[in-house]
Order: C-alpha cells, then structure tokens, then sequence
C-alpha cells in the first residue's frame, strides 16, 4: 500500500520537476547567449544568474559570480555599466553599438536557435514529412462538399500563405465560423474557393473545428527534412506574432494567457501524457514551441525585454548618439514593473485554475 502512494505521489511530481528543469534550460540557453557574446566582446561580466529571487547557490570564478536563484521565472546577466555610465573599458556601455546589439540579441537568437534543433529532432524521427495536399478525406466529411478534393495543394487560407501544414493547422484553428476562403493548386492551376465549410465540436466549451481530410506524407531526404525544419521554425515565430495580433484585436484574453506557473503546468501536462502513451516526441515539440514562444516575445520593442533595449540601439545608431541613460533607465523600469505585475496577475490566474 505504501509503495503504491509513493508511486502515485513520484507520478505526480516528476512531470513537474521535469517541467521546472526544462523551463530552467530554456532559461540558462537564453542568458547563455547574453554572457557568451559578452564575454567574446570583452565585456566586464559581474554576475550570471539562473533564476531570479532569493539566491540558492553561487560561486565565483575569476571575476563573474554564478548563481541559483529560487524563482524559475527568468535570469540575468549583470555587466558593467549596463545601466549607468562606467570609465572601465570592458563596460557594456563603451562598447560599439553593433557590439551591444549583438550582445543584446544573442539570448532571444539562442532560443530560437534551440527551437531550430529541437523542430529538426522531431523532423529526423518522423517517418514521413507533412505536406500541404490533399491525400483523401474521411467518411464524414463535409469540406469536399464545398469544393475542395482529392490532390488539391493547399496555398492560402483566409488570406494567409500556407508554406507547410504547421501554417495550415494554425491557420484553420484561428478562424471562429469554420468557413474558410482557399486557395489550392489543382492539375498546376490556381483556383480560388470560397466558403467551404468544417464540421465543429464543442471542446471545453468551445467550438473547435474538425479537420476532416488527411495531408499527404512526403518521403525524407536530407533537404527535406532541413527545409521543413527551417520552416517549421519561422512557423511556429509566425504563430507567436499573430497570437499577439489576437490578442491585442481581443480574439484573446487573460484567461488565455500563461505565465511561468501556467507554461510549467502545460510542460508537466505533456511529459506526463506522452510518458503514458510513450510518445516523447510530443515533448520535444512542446519544447520547441515555448523555447522559441519565449525567443521571438524577448525580441517585441517593448521596455524591459531585450527588443526594447534593441530600440533604443538601433535609434542611437541612426541618431549617432545615444539617448541619455537616464531617460532609458526610468523606461525599461518602467516596463519591467509593468511585465512583473502582468506577470503576478497571470500567475495567480494559474493558480486558481490549477486547484480547481
């Protein structure tokens, strides 16, 4: 009876564990490219810390000091004159602006660098690759009613370019009426349809709509499974910003929104799932997404995160000086007041949904 609790209990809390450490590396991954580039630049690198919050661990090597901070929620990397003026010549602030640049850009590059590796993991194990035609459609299906067929190439859905079937199943999951316009290639000529229509079902109180024809499988070869890769990533980057596109136009709202807690919690969900079913690919998948989910999000102009610093770079470049630091310190603390208590709203959204 007992080995059977700690069972159950271990089955509960290794998802988790997992998820902590796999949010952790996406983490040191990102500020790894940070202290790299720093450091390849010669700048003067006090501290590299993995984590934020109450410091768990640390040790100090030459003149950086290593550390482990309690909350899994981020990292930092704390260079010499970052923030303020510095006369030491291995500041950050004396440093070239394509140096800074880079520096800055490294962290969000490295994300989507191992996104790239994660997508061609899954590439390489899959048997066949997706594509965007047609090969047949089930027995109830309703779309061929409404003109698409058998060998049509998808190209364009809702005015959207198709370039692989990630595009397409993202695609056809953001429309809400499930009547979509397309455009398809059928015997090397472009045709246009409109109004075909999907089948819906309700799923935890939305209505989802069903995919009801199957894509042809495309034999692996090298330069397949590299292309699909390649875009597979700029898909995926492509979904994040129309995600942000929804949101702000309100087809989204807070509730649909995940902070640390919640990308933990769908982290375990996975692990524990494709455990059950054996299916690890699914874990590299969702690996893939939240790593480059959290590449492309740090390069958005916004005060605080990497593309805000990248900003205000790139106006000192064109104006050939740059913004007093002050005038930059009080933004980007202003932003990051502002993405701390966004973030504490979400995470207590997660949270009361997490004991429901």
């Amino acid at each position: 009876m007992l080995t059977v609790t700690v069972a159950g209990i271990w089955g509960k809390v290794w998802p988790i564990l997992f998820a902590v450490l796999f949010f952790g590396v996406i983490i040191f991954i990102h500020e790894f490219g940070h202290f790299f580039t720093a450091k390849l630049n010669h700048v003067t690198v006090h501290e590299f810390s993995i984590g934020m919050g109450p410091l768990l661990f640390k040790f100090k090597k030459r003149d950086t000091l290593y550390s482990l901070r309690l909350l899994p929620i981020g990292g930092f990397n704390r260079m010499e004159g970052e923030d303020e003026a510095s006369d030491d010549p291995g500041a950050f602030c004396n440093k070239k602006v394509w140096q800074r640049f880079v520096i800055i850009a490294a962290g969000a590059l490295m994300n989507l660098l191992l996104g790239l590796l994660l997508l061609g993991i899954v590439n390489c194990s899959e048997e066949l690759i997706g594509t965007r035609t047609i090969a047949d459609f089930y027995e109830s299906a309703v779309s061929c009613d409404y003109g698409l067929q058998k060998n049509d190439k998808i190209i364009n859905v809702n005015g959207t370019h198709i370039f692989n079937s990630t595009d397409l199943s993202y695609a056809m999951v953001r429309d809400t009426d499930a009547v979509y316009d397309f455009t398809v290639i059928r015997d090397g000529e472009k045709i246009k349809l409109e109004g075909v229509k999907f089948a819906t079902e309700e799923i935890e109180g939305r209505q989802t709509v069903i995919f009801d024809f199957i894509l042809y499988g495309a034999k692996k070869t090298p330069w397949l499974v590299i292309s699909n890769t390649v875009l597979d990533t700029l898909s995926t980057a492509r979904i994040v910003w129309l995600s942000l596109f929804d949101m702000l136009t309100g087809r989204y709202g807070l509730k649909d929104l995940s902070g640390p807690i919640g990308t933990i919690q769908a982290i375990a969900g996975v692990a524990s799932d494709a455990a059950a079913s054996k299916q690890i690919l699914r874990i590299v998948e969702i690996m893939a997404f939240i790593t480059i989910n959290i590449g492309v999000f740090n390069l958005l102009p916004i005060p605080a995160l990497d593309g805000g610093r990248l900003f205000f770079l790139a106006v000192e470049g064109i104006r050939r000086r740059p913004i007093l630091p002050k005038y930059e310190k009080y933004v980007h603390a202003a932003g990051m007041i502002l993405l701390l208590a966004l973030i504490a709203v979400v995470s207590v959204k997660d949270i009361v949904y997490l004991f429901k």
